[in-house]
């Protein structure tokens, strides 16, 4: 009898090596798949391993900052702490326009506006709780005149009740003293470095 290509006898024994070499092949690869997943189960292969990525990482030298003497380098757009900016004449930015009260999601502004002499419209009352802002940069983002921004300043704290509430007296000082840090980041961003 004729079968694969390969003369048999009436017996078919060269059939029967066949059949079971194709048996034992896929015996064997069974085999491999089941002693893989349990060599991985009793050696505990993948614990090693990780404790192994933990103590090279351990021994590795570190890159410590000395805190209070040191500082990491601070990006031109930092979101740090808010600030009112005035014109180079000494005049204050804000127009009162409202929009930054508005699109904060936090609801952290408050503005009161008046009328002045000269018939424009000015705030008298400026305050943003700090217990609520997120320095999410929403406000910065809809003022129109560039009034208020977040300054790079990162290290501040609220000790007592009541100093959270920046009023626009605080604002302003915070811009007088940021001024010169916030045009260089300024312009360093419009120029593309930042």
């Amino acid at each position: 009898m004729d079968f694969c290509g390969i003369f048999t006898d009436v017996r078919g024994s060269a059939v029967n090596i066949y059949i079971a070499l194709a048996g034992l092949i896929i015996t064997v690869v069974i085999a491999v798949i089941i002693k893989n997943q349990w060599v991985g189960r009793v050696t505990l292969y993948e614990l090693i391993k990780g404790l192994w990525v933990t103590q090279s990482t351990a021994l590795s030298p570190k890159a410590t900052i000395q805190f209070p003497e040191e500082n990491l380098p601070v990006s031109p757009r930092f979101r740090g702490l808010l600030a009112l900016r005035r014109y180079p004449n000494g005049e204050e930015r804000c127009i009162g326009c409202k929009l930054c009260e508005a699109t904060c999601p936090a609801l952290a502004i408050t503005i009161e506006t008046a009328p002045r002499d000269d018939g424009s419209r000015r705030t008298t009352r400026f305050d943003i709780d700090m217990f609520k802002c997120i320095n999410c940069g929403l406000c910065e983002q809809s003022c129109p005149v560039d009034s208020i921004v977040l300054t790079p300043e990162q290290h501040y704290t609220v000790n007592d009740r009541g100093l959270n509430i920046l009023t626009k007296d605080k604002l302003l000082k915070i811009g007088e003293i940021t001024e010169d840090r916030l045009a260089k980041d300024r312009a360093n961003i419009h120029k593309g470095d930042g």
